[in-house]
């Protein structure tokens, strides 16, 4: 069954709360996306989940069958707290920040869809007006405390016009019966 490639879930998430565990992390512990040659400026992440359990590891591993929280978690209870509303098997987790000015330039991801049995859903903690999402050339809009199921199997690009950092929680999840249902009412025939 197909779905739209952008979907607002009926989550939502308490992005103050989700802002003030920010503070529990260290600048050190915020590593530089390993991609560098698809942004421009300062992409930045720290990993809630990995494989090896360590928040330095923010690749997600396409065969790892299992993955762990990172100490980040125990620090972060919103941000926690967030983590277990999910009722599917979670995979790499992470905060992604893009400073102000910076862009991520236009790709795609793989196996990155409903179809594919592997879904990331996008909460943003912080952004701001100037943040412009494109995903196959229409805009998308997100807000704070908001979560958002992308098919980023298709192109999609993102610059940071604003003054601040744009922050999401970035969660990849396992399709199971609960993520086919809140994306159900989507569904196209």
């Amino acid at each position: 069954m197909p779905y739209p490639n952008a979907v607002k879930l009926p989550l939502a998430f308490d992005a103050a709360a989700l802002r003030a565990d920010l503070t529990a992390l260290q600048p050190g512990e915020w590593v530089r996306h390993f991609n560098t040659g698809y942004y421009d400026g300062d992409w930045t992440a720290v990993s809630l989940r990995s494989t090896s359990g360590s928040a330095g590891q923010i690749f997600p591993s396409p065969v790892a069958a299992d993955y762990l929280d990172t100490p980040v978690v125990t620090r972060c209870p919103a941000l926690a707290a967030a983590l277990a509303r999910f009722q599917c098997p979670l995979l790499c987790v992470r905060l992604l920040s893009l400073s102000s000015g910076s862009r991520i330039k236009e790709h795609s991801d793989y196996d990155l869809s409903v179809e594919d049995g592997e879904v990331r859903i996008h909460i943003p903690v912080q952004t701001n007006p100037h943040l412009e999402f494109y995903l196959d050339s229409e805009r998308v809009t997100m807000a704070e405390g908001e979560a958002w199921y992308l098919n980023l199997n298709r192109k999609h690009r993102v610059f940071n016009g604003g003054e601040t950092e744009r922050i999401h929680l970035v969660v990849d999840c396992k399709v199971n019966d609960w993520i086919l249902e809140l994306l159900a009412p989507h569904a196209t025939a």
